[in-house]
């Protein structure tokens, strides 16, 4: 994979501004960021990047599952 000197973060900068990330993200298509000197993770928008075609349900699904996964205890508790 070729990666974008300008879209390249630190593993420390994502942590404290992850929303300038994310904004980097949707200007570039992907983010990687590095830790430790290596490249670690990647972020991406999944509304442009080829790798991942999801429908808009389908992305409504996964981050539904996974608030739903992160957030189980509270879910019940209200629901009682």
């Amino acid at each position: 994979m070729k990666i974008n000197t300008g879209a390249i973060v630190t593993a420390t900068e994502a942590n404290q501004n992850f929303s300038r990330v994310a904004r980097l993200a949707e200007a570039k298509g992907r983010v990687v960021v590095f830790k430790n000197n290596r490249p670690k993770l990647l972020v991406i928008d999944l509304d442009t990047d080829p790798q991942i075609e999801m429908t808009e349900d389908e992305k409504l699904d996964f981050v539904a599952a996974r608030i739903l996964r992160e957030h189980r205890a509270a879910f019940e508790e209200l629901a009682k």
